[in-house]
């Protein structure tokens, strides 16, 4: 069998709606790495959103920030920050609108004001910390992403804004992701394969919303999510089952990397 590397997406494909790991996903990366694939995490999270997960999964390699912070068996592989010009011009027009911002280093994250009800309500559905507050953040540490909350309509003013200098990624009513023009998790995996010396057609990919659409494409075998909206089923080679219906067991057998029997088909 072909030795693969493997990523995975978090939020809907590794954790379901309830933010737990299912069983049947954690026994499938366990027999992954058992058979001495090369699993990996590709997620929007900074990384200290998600160290749990990778404790209880065992996984040191990651692509972080959508790409900007690539680390291979713990050692920092590739960093991409956001300049601190397009730094400081985006958190004084976020402030002179009331839009919060979340400044996402490569060790903590920190928030642009001291509370808001967008990051407590978004923050609280992700089951993760809110960050503490820390407005110069930015100014003494590399970024590497900013959480941007703002509705889909106002967005557009950044986008007009920062042409061609940041890109802004959607992932819900109130919130996206700025990072630097040209980064993405697809560009975090080339960045980490050609250093290791992997062919993108001996790469899989599991992912479920719209900052995995390139990554899906990017790889040999992307794999949508059942959960997945279809925009992103789409951008994918295969699509598997909803994650909580044992979606990365089925969707790894559909690829022959487990035993069982396929239920899926590619797409046509």
């Amino acid at each position: 069998m072909t030795k693969r590397m493997i990523f995975f997406d978090i939020d809907g494909t590794l954790l379901d709606h309830d933010k737990q790991i299912p069983p049947s996903t954690r026994d499938s990366i366990r027999r992954l790495q058992e058979a001495g694939h090369d699993v990996a995490i590709a997620t929007g999270r900074a990384p200290s959103g998600f160290e749990d997960v990778r404790r209880e999964l065992n996984i040191d390699t990651y692509v972080s920030l959508n790409g900007q912070y690539v680390v291979y068996k713990g050692k920092p592989v590739y960093q991409n920050p956001i300049s601190l010009d397009q730094l400081q011009k985006l958190t004084e027009l976020a402030a002179s609108h009331d839009h919060p911002l979340i400044y996402a280093g490569s060790e903590q994250m920190r928030m642009s004001v001291p509370q808001h009800v967008h990051i407590d309500s978004t923050w609280g559905e992700l089951k993760m910390t809110i960050p503490a507050y820390d407005p110069e953040y930015y100014l003494n540490e590399p970024i590497y992403q900013v959480v941007l909350f703002c509705t889909e309509e106002e967005e557009e003013m950044y986008i007009r804004q920062f042409q061609d200098q940041i890109d802004f990624v959607r992932w819900g009513d109130v919130g996206t992701d700025a990072l630097p023009s040209g980064g993405s998790k697809a560009e975090g995996i080339k960045r980490l394969i050609t250093a290791l010396g992997v062919q993108a057609e001996d790469v899989v990919a599991f992912g479920d919303y719209l900052n995995d659409v390139e990554m899906l494409g990017y790889v040999g075998h992307g794999v949508a999510m059942g959960n997945a909206p279809d925009i992103v089923k789409k951008a994918a080679r295969y699509v598997t089952r909803a994650v909580d219906e044992d979606g990365i067991q089925h969707g790894l057998q559909m690829l022959g990397l487990l035993d069982g029997k396929p239920e899926l088909k590619p797409i046509s």
